[in-house]
């Protein structure tokens, strides 16, 4: 498998995961087996003195049985035995490279994140690349669609972007994407032809669904066989919002441009590196770039700005570059820092959120789902998946929990107040409210409704309550509604404080 940082820019580098002492943590979980004090153990840490023959009752001139007590014996077979998790649906042929992303000019005119505004930051990151249909022993130069997903460990937590090369989809709503996985996939009564789209079900979708026109005019196109990773743009390809500190909320796009160009094969070249060596794609510098709009702009094109098969046309939102995304760390071992390397769109950080678009709502589900299939549910807890900020929550027990919580609450709230929710000015994510979308009419109807119910109720709690809970969507609509029905004018004082 592909995995070396090369090209003659960046030269590879030996060491635990990430090269940044802020993940000194993860070291931790590293062996180093060049160590020539370092002497063979069981699991629970036991020296081993012979690791070639199991235990038996043989005698000098025959062999005996052998014996159940041999509990390294059982131990190497057993673990053997159970190696193997479950392999990706999708995107199982991958490779991956630890670096860092740095900020050359701050965009914090369109959001608060700091991982996007914070010139002084060296972000440390994960990128795994990999085939869309293959299985794991497929060819890396196949005609496919090649996933481009970026983990970025930020001092707010983790934020992935899980995208192609591409910047377009198949379809345009994320129910049809089993149909569009399993019509792709080989065909379930020959389970051929592998790794890729030249048969009968793939096409016979596509004729079937005219929204995949120019997803497939791009995989059919020299694009479907980037020359290498290093030389493969990276498309976030949903639309994401951007909120900044007064508030105001932008739609975007994420891009990354390889510094080596866009480069690709023709079909010969892939057909003849494909005989000769499975493994052959290498590494290394992206620029970061955004597109963004204004949430105000939604329509103003002559497409649907969240459909998922369209590209923005650049000279209409030009691209803005605002970093680089730079591989400098090779793996140490495959199967922990990228077989078990998992990623989730609904992982984003304050400052970055979702639209609407019918595709992300559906991933923010699905890759969720996926990983407590392939890994359990502390898939976060994983070295090569878990923050290097703090995590802390009332999240308990799970099977394969390795972390160990001092504290006596795992529960919310508690008597000791402990863990508690921070506020929005302690970092504390908060999505972005939507805009009332009702018109004037609409509003007095539902003021009027609201106030003539609560006139007809006669104890103080409720309309105290309801008071609250109408402060919570809106001051302007509580007080309508409290001046109406002559329930409580004010707000309670924490909703006074809240935002600040």
């Amino acid at each position: 498998m592909a995995s070396t940082v090369s090209n003659g820019i960046h030269k590879a580098i030996s060491g635990a995961a990430f090269q940044n002492p802020k993940l000194a943590d993860i070291a931790q979980d590293t062996k180093d087996f060049h160590d020539p004090n370092t002497k063979l153990t069981t699991d629970w840490g036991s020296k081993v003195s012979d690791t070639d023959h199991w235990l038996t009752v043989s005698t000098e001139d025959q062999y005996g049985p052998a014996m159940l007590e041999d509990v390294h014996a059982r131990e190497k077979i057993h673990r053997f035995d159970h190696e193997r998790i479950p392999e990706r649906v999708v995107h199982a042929r991958g490779a991956g490279a630890f670096g860092t992303s740095k900020l050359y000019e701050s965009a914090e005119d369109v959001t608060g994140a700091g991982v996007l505004t914070d010139l002084f930051r060296t972000t440390p990151a994960f990128l795994r690349f990999s085939t869309m249909l293959g299985s794991r022993g497929s060819a890396d130069t196949v005609r496919d669609v090649r996933g481009f997903a970026v983990k970025f460990c930020t001092e707010e937590g983790n934020w992935d972007i899980v995208g192609n090369d591409i910047p377009v989809f198949f379809i345009q709503n994320a129910i049809k994407f089993t149909d569009l996985i399993h019509a792709a996939k080989p065909e379930p009564d020959v389970e051929v032809p592998q790794a890729q789209t030249a048969h009968n079900n793939f096409w016979d979708f596509q004729c079937l669904h005219s929204e995949a026109t120019h997803m497939f005019m791009w995989t059919m196109s020299d694009r479907g066989i980037p020359r290498s990773y290093g030389m493969m743009q990276g498309f976030g390809v949903n639309t994401y919002t951007l909120t900044n500190a007064k508030g105001e909320r932008h739609v975007v796009k994420f891009h990354f441009t390889p510094t080596l160009g866009v480069h690709s094969f023709v079909w010969d070249e892939a057909l003849k590196l494909a005989g000769e060596d499975l493994d052959f794609y290498l590494f290394p510098t992206w620029n970061f770039g955004t597109q963004t709009l204004k949430e105000s702009q939604e329509h103003d094109f002559d497409f649907d700005i969240l459909d998922a098969t369209k590209v923005w046309p650049e000279e209409l939102v030009p691209i803005r570059y605002i970093g680089e995304l730079e591989l400098n760390c090779n793996i140490d071992e495959y199967f922990t820092q990228t077989e078990q390397a998992a990623f989730a769109t609904g992982h984003v950080v304050p400052g970055i959120g979702f639209s609407n678009d019918p595709l992300l709502q559906g991933r923010n589900f699905s890759y969720f789902d996926t990983q407590l299939s392939r890994l359990g549910i502390i898939w976060e807890e994983l070295p090569v998946n878990r923050p290097i900020c703090p995590v802390m929550n009332q999240n308990r027990d799970g099977q394969k929990r390795h972390t160990i919580t001092k504290d006596k609450a795992n529960y919310w709230p508690n008597r000791w107040e402990s863990a508690l929710p921070a506020k929005p000015s302690e970092g504390g994510y908060v999505d972005y409210p939507e805009k009332n979308s009702q018109s004037p009419p609409e509003k007095m109807h539902l003021i009027s409704a609201l106030a003539f119910e609560l006139d007809h109720c006669d104890e103080p709690v409720v309309d105290n309550r309801m008071t609250e809970r109408l402060c919570d969507i809106d001051l302007e609509l509580a007080q309508a509604v409290a001046e109406k029905a002559g329930a409580p004018m004010d707000c309670p004082p924490w909703w006074l404080t809240r935002g600040t």
